[in-house]
Order: C-alpha cells, then sequence, then structure tokens
C-alpha cells in the first residue's frame, strides 16, 4: 500500500507541472531611448550601483550617521520584518506543493446498552488504530496551487527589492539631511556676524544722533537692519534646530559619539558616474525590480483564477494497524489501509469564479501601470539630475561673482558715505543685498550637493557600503 501511494503521489506531481497563468511578458519601456542631457560619459566613471557610499562621502561625521542609521532606523527595521513576513508567507503556501503526512494513534471503547442489541445483553466494544494518513492532498492537474506558490514567492521576491529601496533612500535621505543641518549652520553663521555688524552700526548711528550729527530718519533704518538681522538669524537657528531633529529621526538614536562636522564648504561628492541608458535603470533600481515582481504575482494569480474553473481532485489517504485489543496493534494481520480520491467539480458559483478572474486580471493590470509608472519616475529622476549636474556649477559660479560684486559695491557705497557724496541709504540697501547673496550662494552649494546625492541614488546607488570591484563600464 505504501509503495502504491508513494507511486501515485508522484504521478500526480509530474501530471500537475501544467500551469494556466498567461506567459509573461515584459512591458516596453515607456520613456526615451537616451537622456537629453550635454554630459558625456568619463571614461573611468563607475556605475553608482557598484560604488560604496564610503567612497562617495568624504565626511567622516557623515559616514557614521548613516552607519548608525542602517541599524537604528525603524522605518527601515520594518523593511527587513517585511521580508521575513513574506518568506514566510511563501513558505506556507509552498507547503501546499507536497503531501502531508501524518502520524495518528487512535483509541476507542464504546458501551451499547442490551436494548440495541440482538442478543439482548449490553456490548462493549474497543478499537485501536496507528498508522500515517494523507490528509486531503490536492492533485495539481491545473496548475492551481502552483500559481498560487509562484505568485508567493514572487512578492517575497518583491519584498525584498523593496527592502533595498528603502536602504539606498535611507543612505540619501541621510546625506542631504545632514547636508542640510550644515547649511543652516553656516547661514546662521553668516546671519550672526551680519547682525553683530550692523548691532555695531546701530550703536553707532545712536550715538550720531545723540550730538546731532543724524536724523531719526537714519537711525530708524539702521535699527531696522539690525532687527532684520536678528530675525534672520533666529529663522535659522529654529531651522537648523529642526533639521538636527528630523536627522535624529533618519538615524535612529542620539546624535552622540560622533566625528567632528565638516562645513558646507568642506564637503564634496563625485558626480562623475556612469549614466548608460534608460533600459538600464531596470536592473539598476530595486524599487523597479520589486514592481516587477508584483507584476510577476498578480500574472500568476491569474493563473490560480482560471485553474478554479476546473476540477479539484484530492487523495486522502490512511495505512497502519488495527485491532479491538491494544496488545493485537502490531499482530500478524492488523493491516490495515483506506484510500479515498475526491473529486469537485464546479457547478453553479454564483458568478464568483468570473468575477474572480476579472479581479485578477485587473490586478494585472494596475501592476503593469504601476510598473511603467516606476520606470517613468527613475528616469524623470535621473533626467532631472543630470539637467541640474550640468547647470548647477555655472550657476554656483555665476552666484559667487555676484556675492564678489555686492562685497565690492558695499565698500564702495561706505567709502561714498563717508566722504559725504551719498547717504546712508545706499550703504543699507548694499548691506540687504550683499547679506541676501551671501545666503543665495550657500543654498547654491547645498542644491550641487543635494543633485549629486540624488544623482547617486536615482542611478541605484547606496546599497553598497563598500566599492564593488569591476571593469570600468562602457
Amino acid at each position: 500500500m505504501i509503495k502504491q501511494l508513494t507511486l501515485t503521489v508522484l504521478a500526480a506531481s509530474v501530471l500537475s507541472a501544467c500551469s494556466m497563468a498567461p506567459k509573461y511578458t515584459r512591458p516596453d519601456v515607456p520613456v526615451a531611448e537616451n537622456y537629453e542631457t550635454s554630459s558625456a560619459n568619463a571614461s573611468n566613471a563607475q556605475r553608482a550601483s557598484d560604488m560604496g557610499w564610503r567612497a562617495l562621502f568624504n565626511d567622516q561625521r557623515l559616514q557614521a550617521l548613516i552607519s548608525t542609521a542602517l541599524v537604528n532606523n525603524r522605518d527601515l527595521r520594518v523593511a527587513a520584518l517585511r521580508i521575513e513576513e513574506a518568506r514566510s508567507l511563501y513558505n506556507i503556501q509552498s507547503a501546499d506543493l507536497l503531501p502531508n503526512l501524518n502520524g495518528v494513534a487512535t483509541g476507542a471503547r464504546a458501551r451499547t446498552p442490551a436494548s440495541l442489541t440482538t442478543s439482548n445483553s449490553s456490548v462493549v466494544t474497543s478499537n485501536y488504530q496507528v498508522g500515517l494518513s494523507l490528509a486531503s492532498f490536492e492533485l495539481d492537474f491545473f496548475g492551481r496551487v502552483r500559481s498560487l506558490n509562484d505568485a508567493a514567492l514572487a512578492t517575497y521576491l518583491s519584498t525584498e527589492e523593496a527592502q533595498r529601496s528603502a536602504h539606498i533612500t535611507l543612505v540619501s535621505e541621510v546625506a542631504k539631511a545632514y547636508l542640510a543641518e550644515r547649511a543652516f549652520a553656516e547661514q546662521q553663521e553668516l546671519a550672526q556676524q551680519t547682525y553683530e555688524s550692523r548691532a555695531a552700526a546701530y550703536n553707532l548711528s545712536k550715538q550720531r544722533f545723540e550730538v546731532g550729527a543724524s536724523s531719526a530718519l537714519d537711525l530708524r533704518q539702521d535699527e531696522a537692519l539690525t532687527q532684520n538681522a536678528k530675525v534672520a538669524e533666529l529663522t535659522l537657528r529654529r531651522q537648523r534646530a529642526q533639521a538636527m531633529n528630523a536627522l535624529t529621526l533618519l538615524v535612529g538614536q542620539p546624535l552622540t559619539d560622533l566625528p567632528p562636522a565638516q562645513p558646507l564648504s568642506a564637503q564634496t561628492i563625485r558626480t562623475d558616474l556612469f549614466i548608460g541608458m534608460p533600459s538600464d535603470l531596470l536592473e539598476q533600481r530595486p524599487d523597479i525590480r520589486s514592481a516587477e515582481q508584483t507584476l510577476l504575482a498578480a500574472n500568476a494569480n491569474i493563473g490560480a483564477a482560471r485553474a478554479a474553473f476546473f476540477p479539484r481532485i484530492s487523495l486522502t489517504a490512511g495505512v497502519g494497524t488495527a485491532s479491538n485489543e491494544l496488545s493485537g496493534l502490531f499482530e500478524s494481520g492488523s493491516r490495515a489501509w483506506s484510500f479515498a480520491p475526491q473529486l469537485v467539480l464546479p457547478i453553479f458559483e454564483g458568478g464568483r469564479n468570473i468575477a474572480n478572474l476579472n479581479l485578477t486580471e485587473v490586478r494585472k493590470n494596475i501592476a503593469v501601470a504601476s510598473y511603467e509608472k516606476s520606470i517613468q519616475v527613475a528616469f524623470r529622476e535621473v533626467a532631472d539630475a543630470l539637467v541640474a549636474r550640468d547647470l548647477l556649477d555655472e550657476q554656483i559660479e555665476a552666484q559667487r561673482l555676484a556675492t564678489v560684486a555686492q562685497e565690492e559695491r558695499l565698500k564702495l557705497a561706505d567709502q561714498r558715505f563717508q566722504n559725504g557724496i551719498s547717504s546712508s541709504l545706499d550703504v543699507l540697501d548694499a548691506q540687504r543685498e550683499l547679506f541676501s547673496a551671501q545666503l543665495t550662494l550657500v543654498q547654491a552649494r547645498l542644491l550641487r550637493l543635494t543633485n549629486a546625492v540624488d544623482l547617486y541614488r536615482s542611478l541605484g546607488g547606496g546599497l553598497q557600503e563598500t566599492t564593488v570591484a569591476t571593469a570600468p563600464a562602457k
């Protein structure tokens, strides 16, 4: 009996190799074949996905922050736990591909009263059984179980890719939050210097007013300029503190025992990365790979929905020994077995199977649209970063020259005021314009650095801690 049962299960496994899921074809890439940018790849350019984030960021404090965040960030921890959840669900589903064998031992005693027996005397019966049982094993002739297993596997792989995407995003977000805090620190320092300078000018103006050397209008203008500088300094102090709070949340623990921070002007981030073609993003970006695995899962679910229209055949069997005496379980002639195949053919389901098939097809269409959208978003992120990379250096240089010009303007205005050629209004206006130009220059430098981080992330960089040794990209 065991041999016959084993052969039956093996034959069922062979016959159940077919699947009713549609043949998967990867959708066409809904973006241009090339990026519209004037920049070209350097001869020694490296793929972002192969470059470790330690090689990209030279600030030791930033490296320590990223390393700590990868351990303590709660969002990344949840993403890792989602992988364990999906793996467990896949293991549960894959168990249906194999028969479930159980060891069974039962014992029963029953007394039948005399009024219910033909012999007019009470009867006590005993029944003892020991053996193996096969509980309702489905013969997957139409691939229903196999399709569900494929869907569970694709869901698990999608979750794994989603965790990689969260890893990459966390690296870039920590870097951008740190750079923003450094920019606020530099702007706050500029605001503090400006406030101190204007406070000194205001005190001098007050003394001049007290001796009648200047008007009340000049005094109030100096006072207003001083208070505006104080407002700017307080605003930047608040923004810096909030940036620190955001960075602490990303890191997942208080920011203590860290290397000293470098100023924003000392930060350098490589931008000479290998860009490649838009189609390369399909392999470089884990969020796109996650969306494709979701699409594969939806495609497999269609196979399970189609198989529901066909008969389901299951086997229930058992083999062992049975006796009316406990001592006779393993005696000669006590062998017992059972074999109960079952066929269930859907006849009337009230439209349930048709609605379920329509549902799976709609979900596949949604997955296709989501997959295509993920490609379009990735393409735009890379294209935006490339455009900014080509123009930000020129913008910073222009802003630097504008700041230098404002410094010279302030010197000339102050000289003219000291010589009585022009009024203090020219000096005050030059001070305002210089302070604004200095803040804008810091903001432009921050934009260049954050754009470099965005380019690295959008090309799939950030998953590796150290650079992977590979041949130069071509």
